[in-house]
């Protein structure tokens, strides 16, 4: 049995150390939290369970433990217990393994629902002098793009074993600079569930999100937990070596984890109240996105988390920009209010860390506030909804789309 000891709590999430990895845990509400450690992707019982004395392995809100012996490659997650009383927003469950909201690599056993994270050592990985790019946007001209989508038919000309992963995109960039392009924008990359979707399909568009770190393992090559980390930054380093910027579209208005009859991943089984937008004395999840929930982004600790999550893929993973699907959620209080100020979009704009960062807001919700032309901030761009549909219904000669002077 690995030796534990108290730790500390910082840094948030996993970080390999000297002898080991320190592991980091924030919930406020819960009463007792289990560190569990697995050998295999497939294991269903962890090899080790480090339980986290609230007298020794806890400072203030936040469980943490150092393990000796742990390194990059090392699969966990965490049993988290407390009151199971949804009418409170209270949510706790401990016969579920739940991911760390700070991990930076997911496995993902297909067809099981059975995910575990990862320890990453971010610095183990040779850049070779990579640096931003830092194209103009009035010269910036964007390719949005699916990364499954872009290499998995085989009129791609990709061999097989890479269609439809980042190894792929690296294959087609004489392609992308035949074009003329300076920049790729794509489509969510963090780790989300496949089996979000209707019986007999599985979610492709990766619209939701199991957590804000880790990028999605299903684009990479092979079957080893660090594969989308690494195999994501060789997919950077290639394309900025082409002249091409890589854009992020990332989710931070709302989970994977839906509505009330959702599953349980990782937030709602650590701390539903803070993570999420509740209503009704906390037995309902406010839904400004369409998808069952709301993230609390404006929360002191999910609006860190956010930050360091933006930190992290713009200094660990080099990327150069990120667009924010409905952005306008991130402006909205703990009860919904619209914020003149929202503290999580200046503070993003404020990081000297995201500085020079290309910062482009889907500018609305799905629950009617638009604000195309009055998104705050100095730094944002905006995409521009109406334009582009009135655009397209013009090219696609739909009835109606032409207007009589």
């Amino acid at each position: 049995m690995t030796k534990s000891t108290n730790g500390r709590s910082h840094p948030i999430g996993a970080t390999v150390e000297r002898g080991g990895a320190n592991f980091c845990l924030f919930s406020r509400t819960a009463s007792a939290v289990e560190l569990l450690l697995f050998d295999g992707v497939n294991d269903s019982h962890p090899s080790q369970v480090v339980t986290l004395d609230p007298l020794e392995h806890r400072t203030y809100h936040y469980w943490h433990a150092f393990v000796a012996g742990v390194e990059a490659g090392q699969l966990y997650g965490y049993r988290v217990h407390g009151p199971w009383d949804p009418s409170r927003g209270l949510c706790f469950d401990a016969a579920k393994v739940l991911l760390d909201p700070y991990g930076r690599a997911v496995a993902i056993t297909e067809g099981t629902g059975l995910m575990k994270s990862v320890v990453v050592d971010p610095g183990a990985y040779d850049w070779q002098g990579d640096q931003p790019l830092r194209h103009p946007c009035a010269r910036t001209i964007i390719y949005e793009m699916h990364i499954r989508g872009f290499t998995a038919h085989p009129s791609s000309g990709v061999s097989e074993e890479k269609r439809g992963t980042y190894a792929g995109l690296i294959a087609k960039i004489p392609y992308l600079q035949d074009l003329g392009i300076t920049a790729v924008e794509l489509l969510p990359v963090f780790a989300f569930d496949r089996q979000a979707a209707p019986a007999g399909q599985t979610n492709y568009w990766g619209y939701q999100p199991l957590g804000f770190f880790a990028p999605h393992p299903g684009y990479s090559c092979g079957d080893d937990p660090l594969a989308a980390v690494n195999q994501f930054r060789d997919m950077v380093k290639a394309l900025h070596r082409a002249g091409i910027e890589v854009i992020l579209d990332v989710v931070f208005n709302h989970t994977a984890e839906g509505g009330l009859n959702g599953p349980t991943f990782c937030f709602r089984g650590i701390d539903n109240p803070n993570y999420y937008l509740l209503k009704d004395g906390g037995s309902q999840y406010a839904d400004y996105s369409g998808c069952g929930n709301s993230l609390n982004a404006n929360h002191p600790v999910v609006r860190r988390m956010i930050i360091d999550s933006l930190r992290y893929w713009v200094g660990e993973m080099h990327v150069d920009g990120f667009r924010f699907d409905l952005a306008s959620i991130l402006a909205r209080d703990s009860a919904g209010n619209v914020l003149p100020n929202p503290p999580v979009l200046w503070d993003i704009e404020s990081d000297p860390q995201l500085a020079g960062t290309k910062l482009i807001a889907e500018a609305w919700d799905a629950a009617g506030l638009y604000q195309v032309g009055s998104f705050v901030g100095d730094s944002w761009r905006e995409w521009n909804g109406r334009f582009r549909d009135d655009a397209r219904d013009f090219f696609r000669s739909t009835p109606g789309s032409l207007g009589v002077c």
